[in-house]
This record gives C-alpha cells, sequence and structure tokens, in this order.
C-alpha cells in the first residue's frame, strides 16, 4: 500500500477520534445540566377546607386543558388555615421555590404574592385589582398579575335591592364588614344606594372572630330588620359562627357565597366562585405556553347564582315575591 493510502487511513482514524472526543463532551455537558422538569403551579389559598371545592374546580378546568397534577405539572399548595399574617411567610416560601406561575385568591393573599415577587406570574382572582393596587387597567394588567376579577360593590347593591324586595317596609339595614375584604369603597357603595332608597345603615367592622357575636347582637339592638354580609375571606372562615348568629337573632340576611345560604343565611346574589376557579386554568395554560401575564386581560365572571333558603325564609314569616322566585339559580328547600 502506498503512502498515498496510508495517509488515508491514519486521516479517517482521526476523524473518527475526534467525533468521538467531541460526542463524549457534549454528553457530558448534557449530564451536568439538569434536564427541564414539569412545569411547577404553585397554590396559596387562605383556608383548605373553606376552599375545597375550590382547589378541585381550579384542578378541573387543568385537566380540561391536559393538565394533571403529578403526572405532566407539579402543583404545590400552601394554606394559611385562616391565619391571614401566616401569608407573607408562605408566599415567600412559595417563591423561594421557583414556581413557573403561581396562582392564588382574596386581597390578602395576592397582596403577600405580590409583595414577595415582582418576576414570577400570579393568577388571581380578587375584587377591583386596580383600586387595590394589583394591575394598571383591566385591559393591560402591566405587570405580573392577571386573573379573573369581580365587582362586590354591584353584586351587594344588587343584592340590598333583592333583598328589600322580600323583606316588607324595610328602613333600617346593618352592614357586616371586614377589611380583608373589599374596604371602605364597597361599604361607600351600599351605604349610597341605602340612602338613595330611603333606608337607614348601621356600619359595623368586624376585625376578629369575638366581634361577630358583638355585632350581630349590635345590629339587632339597633333595630335592623335585615343584614348585609359584605365579602371577605374573613367571614368565609367563620361563616358557620356568622349564619348561626344571624339565625338566633331572626335577622334576614344577604350573604356573599351559596355555602352560607345552605348553612342557613336567606340569600345571595353574586359571581359562581367554582367557574370561576376553572377560568384561572386558561391563564395558567397560556403562561406556561410563553404568554406574559402584563399583556393578558383581566376577565370579567361568566357565571351567576342567586340561591335562597326557603326553609329560612319560612322561619322568618317572610313569603317570597314570585317575581324574585322566577329571578332564582337555585332554591335550598
Amino acid at each position: 500500500m502506498g503512502l498515498q493510502g496510508t495517509n488515508r487511513r491514519w486521516f479517517m482514524l482521526a476523524n473518527r477520534v475526534v467525533a468521538a472526543l467531541a460526542a463524549a463532551v457534549v454528553a457530558t455537558t448534557a449530564a451536568a445540566q439538569p434536564a427541564r422538569g414539569k412545569p411547577r403551579i404553585a397554590f396559596l389559598g387562605f383556608d383548605s377546607a373553606v376552599q375545597a371545592t375550590r382547589q378541585v374546580a381550579f384542578e378541573d378546568g387543568l385537566r380540561q386543558l391536559g393538565y394533571v397534577n403529578g403526572s405532566n405539572v407539579v402543583i404545590e399548595y400552601r394554606w394559611a388555615e385562616g391565619r391571614f399574617d401566616r401569608m407573607p411567610e408562605l408566599a415567600a416560601q412559595l417563591v423561594a421555590a421557583k414556581p413557573d406561575v403561581i396562582v392564588t385568591a382574596a386581597p390578602p393573599a395576592v397582596r403577600a404574592v405580590q409583595a414577595a415577587t415582582r418576576t414570577i406570574p400570579i393568577v388571581m382572582i380578587v375584587h377591583d385589582p386596580i383600586g387595590l393596587g394589583f394591575a394598571e387597567s383591566l385591559a393591560r394588567p402591566g405587570g405580573n398579575i392577571t386573573g379573573v376579577s369581580f365587582q362586590d360593590s354591584e353584586f351587594s347593591i344588587k343584592r340590598l335591592d333583592i333583598l328589600r324586595a322580600i323583606v316588607p317596609n324595610l328602613t333600617r339595614i346593618a352592614i357586616l364588614w371586614n377589611r380583608q375584604g373589599g374596604g371602605d369603597d364597597a361599604v361607600r357603595a351600599v351605604e349610597k344606594t341605602a340612602n338613595a332608597m330611603k333606608i337607614a345603615t348601621k356600619v359595623l367592622e368586624v376585625r376578629e372572630e369575638p366581634d361577630i357575636a358583638k355585632t350581630v347582637a349590635e345590629a339587632k339592638v339597633w333595630g335592623a330588620q335585615g343584614v348585609m354580609q359584605l365579602a371577605s375571606p374573613f367571614f368565609g372562615t367563620h361563616r358557620k359562627r356568622v349564619v348561626d348568629l344571624l339565625v338566633a337573632n331572626r335577622l334576614p340576611a344577604t350573604c356573599e357565597q351559596r355555602q352560607f345560604v345552605e348553612d342557613g343565611c336567606l340569600m345571595t346574589y353574586g359571581a359562581n366562585l367554582d367557574p370561576m376557579f376553572r377560568q384561572l386554568a386558561s391563564y395558567v395554560d397560556r403562561i406556561l405556553r410563553g404568554a406574559n401575564p402584563a399583556d393578558l386581560p383581566i376577565e370579567q365572571p361568566r357565571e351567576f347564582e342567586f340561591v335562597i333558603n326557603e326553609r329560612t325564609a319560612l322561619a322568618l314569616g317572610l313569603v317570597i315575591p314570585l317575581v324574585v322566585l322566577m329571578q332564582t339559580t337555585d332554591r335550598i328547600k
């Protein structure tokens, strides 16, 4: 064999060695870099029992979009269990784990995660996100927070109008509220509407659990013919206590959610929260696909409910007008 053939063989062998070394370097580099795992979703809740159906609705929404917890996505939950002072600590824990997106609801929780991160996308349910400082506008939130919003003050006005139709000669109404809910704006909206209807109001702020009994008793002594309980996660945590006291004092009341009515509150009118939590899944999906929360418009609720407890109405000696019954989406018999 000539010199030319020998050189060719050496050249081919050298190429194979170089290719093998290059492959080894690539494999070593790939092994040194952690592989991208499943998308990770963090969920901050204020009470696992109160929000149990919300959790189910959210995961159901994800399943409809192809995400199954533990299979192709990981959801990490943190619950304050009614201890709103723990929200900042829990939010910090979730942020430290560097999830792809954080899901939460109610002003105290949204405020906690907002303080913990300005970069990780946050998907929320909250009322008045602009007034609370969570978004620049509904059309373009502008920061790292987006989601679903409802105006509870508007619902409260509608609830007052319905309560007036149910309770004969309604001239005095007590307003139970907590600052972790709608704040002063929600109270003022109800006061303004009541004033236009020539209904006197007594505003009773509830700050801690012992205040519930005090304020309900104060409403009774004042001569309230009805009670409006404004939305707040605090009342959700103490729902049974609130309703039991309203029933014991024979006070017709309009409450924030269906669960209150199932427990004995007279009525509720507002957004159905379970479908709203399912809505959140679509935001999570878009963000995981690369969407910027700053550009995702904040949506409004899609489903509403008007529920009356007919047993409570009967116990209070109230006759529900047919025109009101025809508007209900459900009745507790």
